[in-house]
């Protein structure tokens, strides 16, 4: 548990905590442990494998962040024969939401279904709206802020290498 505390920037009582189920780590806290293990996020959860899944969201728990104005649904997680995993996003009015920078390599995919976000990459802010996609390369820090005055819907692919 040291080892990991030191390779992802996470305390060991919050390790400890994960590991006992008594914790609710935020998004942020799970990048940290993937990206020090050096693993895609989706390693950390587990899906049944089948022939084919129809997924509803309304059947997904969420990842929340920014106090629940931001909910992140994990569509198709990534796996040992797959190197991408789908998300569908919401993000609530004024939210915004700070991502771990992923492994090397790592490229997002975003399309904007609904609203506006703008999107700060390494220090590089861009808007993006409803109709609009954009590719970016996120193994560096990077941030998403609702700038529009409606929830904004994000269909997200993160590419891993």
């Amino acid at each position: 548990m040291d080892e990991l505390a030191k390779l992802s920037g996470v305390s060991k009582s919050m390790l400890a905590q994960i590991e006992r189920g008594e914790g609710n780590p935020t998004v942020s806290t799970l990048w940290k442990i993937s990206n020090g293990l050096k693993v895609p996020f989706d390693a950390l959860t587990v899906r049944p494998k089948t022939p084919y899944e129809i997924v509803k969201t309304t059947d997904l728990e969420p990842l929340l962040e920014d106090s629940g104005k931001v909910k992140n649904y994990s569509l198709f997680p990534d796996d040992e024969n797959r190197r991408f995993a789908v998300y569908y996003l919401e993000l609530d009015q004024t939210s915004y939401w700070e991502s771990e920078p992923h492994l090397k390599g790592t490229t997002e995919f975003i399309t904007i279904f609904a609203g506006s976000i703008e999107i700060n990459i390494d220090g590089k802010k861009l808007t993006v709206g409803k109709g609009e996609s954009i590719r970016f390369k996120a193994d560096s820090p990077h941030s998403y802020r609702n700038t529009g005055n409606e929830t904004a819907i994000l269909h997200m692919i993160l590419f891993n290498p």
